[in-house]
């Protein structure tokens, strides 16, 4: 059995996450009971939630236990088997985490997935056609729910889930307004993603300057909202929202370091009549087949090209981590292991 690396979580954050509160270790991997599978991971994924589960404190997932292996997403390949239902070569994905292999029973409804790589990626399968992918498609299509013509705007626009959602939206026949951080990024949201304006908040010193730049990108007002980032920029967008808008929460990444993110006008969401609603992609399973069918079908057929930022080798995830955190990566944020 081969030698596995792992990064484990050797100790919580105080304040900003560092790289010292990871440990990169190696163990034996144990030899295949019946109906364990041992997946070799090609990529893994890297997403803002891991830091809230960093923390020891009241989240909507359980902390992440100290000493053990950072959790988180694997795209891989079958690389040994005493499960009938999986073969050698098989590509898979599943919640291997931040390790070189992983020894899955693989019998547990949802522990391992075989995904056809013919005309996706394997790497997509963490990105556009995998859990961001569902995230965006469920905050659109059950709390948002578009009609055509609508004004839709999404923060962190270039990531992973906000380029998702932009296509997502623009094939429901809405306008869409990108906020993102750089001239690069705004660029690749309207050119690749189709979006009809981005917004560079790096340009902006406030909410009252976001508002006046979303005020002119958005001259009917915004219908609906995807909330990935809190702070600043939720008080801009609350300003310019519709009576009767929707908001979905996905993130609130301007306050994953414990810093509180008070509202500055939270009376806008009864005088507009607002819904804000807040949810957990994996609390909402049922959904997941019939939105990885449509995301899968556009990224196949081209009008889904999502970005990716890889970085190379187990070593590098912690800091490939942190910078996610930053905003650093562009697209969808990966560890290539092979």
């Amino acid at each position: 059995m081969p030698l596995n690396p792992q990064i484990l979580l050797d100790n919580r954050p105080v304040g900003e996450a560092m790289a010292s509160n990871f440990k990169l270790v190696s163990s034996e991997t144990p030899p295949l009971q019946d109906g364990q599978v041992l997946v070799r991971h090609h990529f893994l994924s890297l997403d803002p939630y891991m830091r809230g589960r960093m923390n020891e404190g009241k989240s909507y997932a359980a902390a992440q236990a100290l000493g053990e292996v950072m959790l988180g997403g694997t795209a891989g390949e079958v690389a040994q088997s005493q499960n009938p239902k999986f073969a050698v070569g098989d590509k898979v994905v599943g919640m291997g985490g931040w390790q070189e292999y992983s020894l899955v029973n693989a019998d547990e409804p949802g522990a391992l997935h075989k995904v056809d790589t013919t005309h996706i990626p394997l790497s997509a399968y963490l990105g556009a056609v995998g859990m961001p992918g569902v995230t965006a498609w469920y905050g659109l299509v059950k709390i948002i729910e578009p009609k055509p013509g609508e004004t839709m705007v999404v923060s962190a626009a270039t990531g992973a889930v906000g380029s998702a959602f932009a296509v997502l939206a623009k094939a429901r026949g809405c306008r869409v307004v990108g906020i993102a951080g750089g001239p690069d990024k705004c660029a690749y949201a309207t050119t690749e993603l189709g979006m009809d304006a981005c917004i560079d908040y790096k340009l902006h010193a406030d909410a009252s300057s976001l508002s006046k730049a979303l005020k002119q990108a958005c001259p009917d007002g915004i219908d609906g909202y995807f909330e990935n980032v809190g702070g600043m920029v939720l008080d801009a967008v609350l300003t310019r929202m519709n009576a009767f808008g929707r908001i979905a929460v996905c993130g609130m990444i301007a306050g994953y370091n414990g810093a509180p993110l008070p509202l500055s006008y939270p009376a806008l969401i009864l005088v507009s009549r607002l819904k804000v609603q807040g949810f957990i992609v994996s609390e909402h399973m049922e959904v997941w087949p019939e939105a990885l069918k449509e995301l899968g079908g556009l990224v196949a057929s081209g009008k889904l090209r999502p970005r990716e930022s890889i970085a190379q080798g187990l070593a590098a995830a912690p800091e490939a981590f942190l910078g996610l955190l930053k905003g650093k990566n562009f697209g969808k944020q990966l560890v290539q292991l092979i």
